[in-house]
């Protein structure tokens, strides 16, 4: 049975892939939705070649296609030495076709990550990253949609409020979605986390929320508000930016917890 580990921890691999790319889209927790075509092709590739190794062993386990034709090989004569011919052939068999038993814990990751796939990044990946920006260059934005709230990515309503000289949040309601994050002294935020390609390089947008409790750490929410201006533009008092929130309401988790920087 030990022959067959190989290919059993190659299709647990690429189960888990299809899993979360084909079959859900659970791959948005890790990846932007443009990898996907690559993930569904990795996984049915590791299919494949599982059941390729699968075969290729199942030849090798057939009597005599090593050379051996019944029994042990070996004909009557001195026991001794037949013996010790006998155990140095098993044990080489033991460890050179079928791998020492202990790489059958390979597929204990393996199998979790088929089982149980690991949650998308939260408030902890988002308090690592220190809140050290220097400023990017002050300038004019875009102006905003016309019509009161206007929905913003918390990408853009750090920008506009850190950066734009033309104050084009001034006077505007507002409306944010994220996760709440908190600070030791009782401060929170309504957090995104930004990636440009997977989450491995995400990184940190999020807002202030004054005037309304905050929920649990890690509950999305809808907070609807107006800008409150901080510091000079583009210095490191204007970051994180505030919103004076009228209204708070909780929402489920998106299907993509990201947004694209």
């Amino acid at each position: 049975m030990r022959r067959y580990g190989p290919a059993v921890l190659l299709a647990l691999v690429g189960a888990a892939i299809l899993r979360v790319s084909l079959f859900s889209e659970l791959y948005l927790r890790y990846v932007q939705a443009g990898l996907r075509p690559y993930l569904v092709v990795s996984g049915a590739a590791l299919m494949l070649l599982a059941v390729s190794v699968a075969v290729v062993a199942r030849g090798a386990a057939v009597p005599g296609a090593d050379g051996h034709e019944g029994g042990d090989g070996h004909e009557g004569g001195d026991g001794d030495e037949s013996d010790a011919d006998h155990a140095g052939h098993s044990h080489s068999h033991s460890h050179g076709h079928a791998g020492p038993r202990v790489a059958w814990f390979l597929t204990l990751p393996a199998l979790a990550l088929l089982l149980f796939p690991p949650p998308a990044l939260g408030s902890y990946s988002a308090e690592r990253e220190a809140a050290q920006r220097a400023a990017q260059g002050v300038g004019t934005f875009p102006a905003l949609p016309s019509g009161n709230p206007v929905d913003l990515a918390l990408g853009e309503f750090g920008s506009r409020a850190v950066y734009d000289s033309g104050r084009s949040l001034k006077g505007r309601t507002v409306r944010l979605t994220g996760f709440v994050t908190r600070d030791g002294d009782g401060t929170w935020y309504v957090t995104r986390l930004l990636v440009s390609c997977c989450a491995a390089d995400a990184t940190t947008a999020k807002a202030e929320v004054r005037g309304v409790e905050a929920p649990p750490v890690d509950t999305w929410v809808t907070v609807t508000g107006t800008w409150h201006p901080e510091g000079e533009l583009g210095s490191a008092e204007a970051w994180p930016p505030v919103v004076d929130a009228a209204s708070l309401r909780r929402v489920r988790q998106p299907d993509n917890p990201y947004e694209k920087r």
